[in-house]
């Protein structure tokens, strides 16, 4: 195969899959738009305020953290960035929200093509939940009284 072929293929291939991420991610955003204009995030956040509270985020974390849950974190990543982009989220969100999906993200979908193969799906669902949850708890209470990252910036000479 020549270099042009190999750079061709290779264009077209990320070409589409930024396209197909894109059709996601954008009815995403204006879902989340108007979720936020009709106060559906409001009733979405304090559904999941119990849950965001445990794990040391707040309760603007609530969405992002479902999203990410559901769609993975290509389409949760969106979700993340904008919600910082409008304020709705700190850095200790940010960082908690990050290691919680790290850990435990596309629950969903990775579960099922797991399934698909003969896995018990239940067994691989409830580990990696209760693996984010046990990870997440212990980076927030890590993180509790401290900035992010503080810990790993340089501290002046008193």
């Amino acid at each position: 195969m020549d270099v042009v072929a190999v750079l061709r293929e290779g264009l077209f291939g990320s070409l589409s899959s930024v396209f197909d991420i894109a059709k996601v991610v954008i009815p995403l955003m204006i879902a989340m738009q108007i979720a936020k204009d009709y106060r559906v995030l409001d009733y979405l956040s304090k559904f999941m305020k119990p849950f965001t509270n445990f794990l040391g985020m707040s309760k603007e974390s609530g969405f992002p953290l479902m999203v990410g849950l559901v769609f993975g974190l290509a389409y949760g990543a969106g979700v993340i960035v904008q919600s910082a982009k409008d304020g709705n989220l700190t850095r200790r969100d940010m960082v908690l929200l990050s290691v919680f999906l790290a850990s435990c993200h596309a629950v969903f979908e990775d579960v099922l093509i797991f399934v698909a193969i003969g896995a018990n799906g239940w067994l691989i669902l409830s580990a990696r939940i209760l693996a984010g949850i046990l990870v997440t708890y212990a980076v927030s209470r890590r993180l509790d009284g401290k900035e992010p990252y503080e810990e790993f910036l340089p501290q002046a000479d008193q």
